[in-house]
């Protein structure tokens, strides 16, 4: 397939603190005891793009970009642009380490340095150059799905468009860009991630908002709604951060804009509001202000807003872009279906939500295969008498736990030494910790190389890398990190 792929991975964020780290980027924040960038890597590598340009970040401009990082051989036609952000040259080394080590003989890897704080679209920008392929293909490096990138390519080059986004079904959770990381606050319904309007035949985007918009009046230009007769307002679909785009188009808009530094904030919405330049009348049946806006209320239904007015499918392409307007561009998108997984890794609620469901519901996405009690124990783990892991668990290699231990519903990683009488419940566990006897620890995320004294209780806190909490002593709803 003859298009390059830019994948856009964070290094460091606050709303990851303190599970991410120097030591640690994003892309290597372990899901399931996996990398969590894999699962992306993996997902292009299914559709059959596996040339790779690794783009790190590094902090200041007196830092020299790294070097370009290769690892190989491998033969392919597509150019994969990997955007790898991370926080200094260590980050990416160990980015780059990883991927050749993990993909080797599979993907092809070169690492490009942009600097911080420019955006997803600046950070576009600087690459700009790189990009030659008619089409790109660019994805968030923290998407964990199984709706392969082929489909939304395909259905950008069906439909010629300028750019097609991937939609998907707002998860049971609530929106990963508007979740807590607080477990109370889960209950909690999630506030609108975007807000949509699509033609009748579901394949073209004439309407978007995002961000703190969503919570505003929903103006609708009247053209549209004149143009193509009827268009549904959906509330219930996010936008997954995967996206195809015409080069010179996204080139174009990048060099134009520039001080545009959001995808789906600027350019996306940019893109969708130029498609066309004429501005006929509004119809009947549409609540239009002194702009020639039409209006929907926040509060309203947002499902559908029509005129009533019967339109052939086959006539959106025609009416739209040809008769009602001049023609400049076409928005369309992939919407995946309710059966299809789709979350971001972009707060610590996404974080546990997104490894609880790899080893449950989702457990297709692991690449595990599950024992008969529906759980994964490595069988270099040892298990003391009256033990119990139940099912949705995984234990990674050469961990142990001692004796009358009770594990439900979680991920403990490689080489952990858990003592007698310890409960771990709905709870991430990473690598090297040490949890003395008597520890209890729910909803809780616990980083690489922590240790828990004897008798010590988490209840819905993270505890970064390192940390030491002692003996006795009772966490609920903290973030706990060494200064």
């Amino acid at each position: 397939m003859d298009f390059q792929v830019v994948v856009l991975a964070g290094g460091t964020s606050e709303k990851l603190s303190p599970l991410v780290s120097k030591d640690v980027p994003k892309a290597l924040l372990p899901v399931a005891n996996r990398p969590a960038i894999s699962y992306v890597l993996d997902l292009l590598e299914s559709s059959d793009l596996k040339d790779i340009i690794v783009v790190s970040k590094r902090r200041t401009s007196s830092i020299p970009a790294l070097p370009p990082f290769r690892s190989w051989p491998l033969l392919a036609n597509a150019t994969v642009c990997f955007l790898q952000v991370v926080e200094g040259q260590e980050a990416a080394r160990l980015v780059g380490a990883w991927i050749s080590s993990a993909y080797l003989d599979r993907l092809l890897v070169e690492v490009v340095a942009v600097t911080e704080d420019i955006g997803t679209a600046g950070a576009l920008r600087a690459i700009s150059k790189r990009l030659v392929t008619n089409d790109v293909l660019v994805i968030s490096g923290d998407l964990v799905t199984d709706v392969l990138p082929g489909a939304v390519a395909a259905t950008h080059r069906r439909n010629g468009a300028a750019v097609t986004a991937l939609l998907c079904y707002v998860p049971v959770s609530g929106p990963s860009d508007a979740a807590s990381s607080g477990g109370k606050d889960k209950a909690k319904k999630p506030s609108r991630l975007n807000i949509v309007g699509l033609d009748i035949t579901r394949q073209f985007l004439l309407h978007i908002v995002s961000g703190t918009d969503v919570e505003k009046d929903v103006r609708v230009y009247k053209r549209k709604i004149r143009a193509v007769g009827q268009m549904e307002i959906r509330s219930d679909l996010m936008d997954a951060h995967l996206y195809a785009f015409n080069r010179t188009t996204l080139q174009d808009v990048l060099e134009k804009k520039e001080t545009y530094r959001s995808i789906r904030l600027e350019v996306l919405p940019y893109l969708v509001r130029s498609q066309l330049r004429s501005a006929p009348s509004g119809g009947e049946g549409t609540i239009v202000d002194e702009t020639g806006n039409v209006i929907v209320p926040p509060n309203s239904n947002l499902q559908c807003l029509s005129q009533h007015r019967a339109i052939a499918p086959s006539a959106f392409k025609q009416d739209l872009l040809s008769s009602s307007g001049v023609e400049t561009h076409r928005c369309c998108v992939y919407i995946a279906g309710k059966n299809k997984y789709c979350h971001r890794l972009n707060s610590i609620q996404a974080y546990c939500d997104i490894n609880r469901d790899v080893i449950g519901e989702a457990s297709h996405l692991s690449g595990y295969s599950f024992s008969s009690h529906n759980n994964i124990i490595h069988p270099s783990c040892v298990l003391g008498s009256k033990t119990t892991v139940g099912p949705q668990c995984m234990l990674a290699e050469g961990s142990q736990l001692g004796d009358k231990c009770s594990v439900k519903r979680s991920v403990i990683g490689r080489h952990c030494r858990i003592g007698s009488n310890v409960k771990i419940v709905n709870s991430v566990v990473m690598n090297h910790v040490v949890i003395e006897d008597g520890c209890h620890i729910q909803g809780s995320v616990v980083c690489n190389n922590v240790q828990l004294q004897e008798r010590a209780v988490l209840k819905d806190c993270q505890v970064g890398a390192g940390y030491t909490v002692t003996t006795g002593s009772d966490h609920k709803a903290e973030s706990l990190a060494r200064k």
